[in-house]
């Protein structure tokens, strides 16, 4: 029976291979701190540019301690929240940059690498295994459209931090733990970030607020959660307007999800521009199904 031929993840020992690769994501991992805590960032390129997760920087400002432990101002360029990324720039040059990897072709049982400050332990450096790829979730409140799962040991400072293959090359950025498993950010949405290519959070025009519907009402409207959400402005020429929703309607679902439980919230929050969503809703005792093009927010 024929058997498999294990290679050194790069020359040399696994082990020796394994502690360059460590040492170069220390190369580029810095330590972000900003007025309402911290994590991790990671260096994208030679002229100052950090990669790191959207919660991270709540604010317009960080600061960013560099490998050499020196300190400097940041101030935020661009984020996009729904994708938990955000990018801050550093008056530098000739910095270490991370080597972006192909994170479109990451298989399950890859060996990967994550780097981080977690609980302000500098340079920490761990590794694991990919259990899988490319699936829709929302964890912690915070949408990905695409994830790399990996059974990688994170902890609270590891936000923002690569997650990078066996040769070194960042596939991901490090973004929550999961079930004691790391989520990360695919390289090729960082990619697509960075080059304004994500669409931007679509908008619908409307103002409401949920409100608790009457046993018999909800069970007549399948809102089975009980909630909805009432439409209190209906702005102008807005999506919603030429949609055709009116005040006084009452949303029980958006694209399938329900009201209640934060689900219409996180529901609105995916918006995409140029993405048409279903939205049902009671209108005067009658269930009226409608379908609106949220448009960028100007």
């Amino acid at each position: 029976m024929a058997t498999a031929t294990l290679h050194p993840i790069a020359g040399g020992s696994v082990s020796e291979a394994a502690a360059d690769v460590a040492a170069h994501l220390r190369s580029v991992l810095v330590a972000v701190r900003s007025r309402d805590g911290g994590g991790s960032g990671t260096i994208w390129r030679q002229d100052g540019l950090i990669v790191t997760n959207n919660h991270v920087v709540p604010g317009d400002t960080a600061e960013v301690q560099l490998p050499d432990d020196g300190v400097l101002a940041a101030r935020v360029i661009a984020r996009e929240p729904e994708h938990d990324l955000a990018a801050l720039q550093v008056e530098a040059s000739g910095l270490a940059a991370a080597t972006p990897g192909d994170s479109a072709g990451v298989r399950p049982g890859q060996l990967v690498f994550a780097a981080g400050n977690p609980w302000g332990l500098r340079g920490t450096v761990t590794a694991g295994i990919v259990a899988s790829t490319g699936k829709a979730t929302i964890e912690n409140g915070v949408p990905l459209e695409e994830a790399v799962r990996a059974n990688v040991r994170l902890a609270p400072g590891n936000s923002g931090g690569p997650l990078a293959d066996a040769a070194g090359r960042v596939i991901g950025i490090n973004a929550m733990i999961s079930g004691g498993m790391a989520i990360a950010v695919p390289t090729h949405i960082v990619t697509r970030f960075l080059a304004g290519e994500l669409p931007g959070r679509g908008f619908l025009g409307i103002s409401g607020r949920t409100i608790p519907l009457p046993p018999a009402v909800a069970a007549s409207y399948g809102a089975d959660d009980g909630a909805g959400v009432i439409v209190t402005e209906v702005i102008d020429d807005s999506p919603a307007a030429k949609a055709g929703l009116l005040p006084g309607d009452v949303i029980v679902r958006l694209d399938g999800v329900r009201a209640g439980s934060r689900g219409l919230a996180v529901g609105f929050e995916r918006l995409k521009a140029g993405r048409p969503v279903r939205l049902e809703l009671i209108r005067a005792s009658a269930m009226v199904e409608l379908e609106a093009s949220p448009v960028a927010r100007s």
